[in-house]
């Protein structure tokens, strides 16, 4: 009895492992619901080792075990779900290098638990088959473009139309995640979900489902998810500001801008909990930033922005095209990979996401006969360049390689056009197709000569761009140019120095102007704000941009001017900013 108990005590300790620790970072401390989720979530994905795992690896797993196969309302057991976990892990492990190597048995653990208690409240034992990929696949690691391409892949028809009822079903699964993390006040699932994504009842394609739920903002009940893939890419993303609150030289993650107060920056961790300072209040409008700039970066963006020198806003996503796209048919190409699961079939998906069962096709007896010669010149060719480098610049080469691409190029031509008929039509196969061989054969002359002129043009440039020492002596008003463009160098460097001093020398002045304009004038002032406690805590204006963090510059072209000039540019400058970074609003949300 003692035994019996202490196992079962060892048991709800592990089940409730998870929750322990991530109650133990105080995430409940953050005031705004979609932050507060987004960091909970995140946390388990971390924790759970699932941000290791593409969607693509997640597929690779679905079909190794057979859930490809199965529809979406089959049940599966806890222990099958245990295998499907165990091969994920064991085969990220696989990839990852010997120094990364993860707990295999303690993710396991951690995972299956929180899959428990997110999706069998009820004690059945059992999910189903749709719970369980809508959960992997909304917590494992990837772009979010390809994550939502999955999943209405699994609930759109043959024609690429999703289909209402499975995209309900989808919210309920997947709204369990805010549910699992005690955030089911905010973001639990209600019969108007689906409304409040789609509010017209139309024809949803692939394209308009992206724009959706890719949008800014996104549907209010599913917000919580871009933010959770925009914590993921900011995590080491380094500010150079020191924050207007605790002081903080430097600041990691999101970084928030005051569009009220003038140069006032909050980290994350202070903005997320409501810190204020100082005129700001809680209640002015917050910009949230992924990245910094310095200001003479914003300088020369707006000075580039005049001047219409500033590229076109990328779409958010590339269009794809409405029909789904058939697989392609490589059995006469590639032979058929062996399978090493419990399947007899191989299966192939359609874009909708339905399973189409692919018969082994074998492979007949004319078929290595027909390659022989194709297999001969392959090793011919790869034994001559074993054996020697300097082949690669022979001309030779060039006439072996185009004979080998256009005997291929018009193998596969015959092949394609005669895939469904009988072995004895294969004779006339070489006839029909003789006017595509001739066209073949024209274009690869055509590439030739065009590979020789640029290999002439390439040794008339190399023989141009080393003129030798007695060229250079015969060519005295080549001598003279030279001098003089170096001269002409020198007086613009100079001029460009002349002129930066007077422009330093200007901007003293306008900031001895300003502070006389200031002691000038007359106004009550500055108080600070009040706000009162029972006002909700307004969310940020999100501004994201891509790439790495640029590095700081301690030479900066407003160096040694003070405050007031700097707002001065700082105002023109934000607008600025704000338009360079919606430019790239598609690039963060992969």
């Amino acid at each position: 009895m003692i035994e019996e108990s202490g196992n079962k005590r060892k048991t709800m300790a592990e089940k409730r492992q998870l929750f322990i620790e991530m109650r133990a970072q105080n995430f409940d401390v953050i005031r705004l619901s979609t932050y507060r989720t987004a960091c909970k979530l995140r946390f388990v994905q971390k924790r759970c080792n699932l941000h290791l795992v593409d969607i693509w690896n997640m597929i690779e797993a679905f079909r190794d075990n057979g859930l490809n196969t199965l529809d979406h309302t089959t049940e599966i057991s806890v222990s099958r779900l245990e295998t499907v976990i165990s091969s994920i892990y064991y085969q990220l492990n696989k990839r990852l290098p010997s120094t990364h190597q993860i707990s295999v048995e303690q993710s396991i653990s951690l995972l299956l638990n929180f899959m428990i208690a997110a999706y069998d409240s009820e004690g059945r034992g059992k999910l189903t088959v749709f719970s369980v990929k809508a959960m992997l696949a909304t917590m494992c690691g990837g772009k979010m473009l390809d994550k939502l391409r999955y999943v209405f892949s699994q609930m759109s028809d043959s024609n690429g139309l999703m289909i209402f009822s499975k995209f309900d079903q989808f919210l309920k699964e997947v709204l369990k995640l805010p549910t699992a993390v005690f955030e089911g006040p905010s973001f639990g699932y209600t019969e108007h979900s689906v409304r409040t994504c789609f509010p017209q009842q139309r024809k949803i394609m692939l394209n308009m489902f992206l724009d959706t739920m890719m949008a800014d903002p996104p549907p209010q009940c599913l917000v919580w998810l871009p933010l959770m893939h925009r914590l993921a890419h900011v995590e080491n993303v380094f500010h150079p500001v020191e924050c207007s609150y605790c002081r903080c030289e430097s600041m990691m993650g999101f970084r928030y801008r005051c569009q009220q107060c003038h140069n006032y920056q909050l980290c994350q961790n202070c903005f997320w909990r409501g810190h204020a300072g100082g005129p700001h209040s809680n209640q002015h409008q917050m910009k949230e930033h992924s990245s910094w700039k310095s200001p003479a970066k914003k300088l020369s963006h707006a000075i580039s922005k005049s001047l219409g020198c500033v590229p076109t806003r990328e779409p958010p996503h590339p269009v794809f095209p409405e029909q789904p796209e058939k697989p392609l048919d490589l059995a006469h190409i590639v032979p058929p990979r062996p399978l090493t699961n419990m399947n007899d079939t191989v299966v192939s998906h359609m874009s909708s996401g339905v399973p189409t069962p692919t018969k082994r096709l074998q492979y007949s007896q004319d078929i290595p006969c027909h390659l022989a010669d194709e297999h001969a010149l392959i090793a011919s060719y790869v034994a001559r360049l074993q054996h020697c480098a300097r082949v690669l610049d022979s001309p030779s080469r060039l006439d072996e390689e185009h004979r080998l691409i256009a005997r291929y190029a018009a193998r596969l031509a015959a092949e394609a056009g005669n895939v469904t008929r009988p072995p004895t039509d294969l004779s006339f196969n070489f006839d029909a197709n003789k006017q595509q061989r001739q066209l073949i054969a024209e274009l690869e002359n055509k590439n030739r000569e065009i590979l020789q002129e640029i290999q002439r043009l390439r040794l008339e440039h190399e023989q141009a761009s080393q003129p030798t020492p007695e060229k250079a002596q015969q060519n005295p008003t080549l001598l003279a140019e030279l001098r003089l463009l170096r001269q002409r160098k020198d007086e613009l460097e100079q001029r460009m120095s002349a002129l930066q001093e007077s422009r330093r020398e200007l901007m003293v002045q306008l900031e001895e102007l300003m502070k006389l304009l200031k002691a000038q004038a007359t106004g009550s002032p500055h108080t600070s704000p009040t706000h009162g406690g029972g006002r909700p805590m307004p969310m940020p204006v999100r501004s994201t941009s891509a790439g790495s963090t640029p590095t700081h510059c301690p030479q900066d072209s407003l160096s040694g001017v003070g405050g007031d000039v700097q707002e001065a540019f700082a105002q023109a400058e934000e607008g600025a900013e704000e338009e360079e970074e919606k430019m790239h609003n598609g690039k963060d949300r992969g």
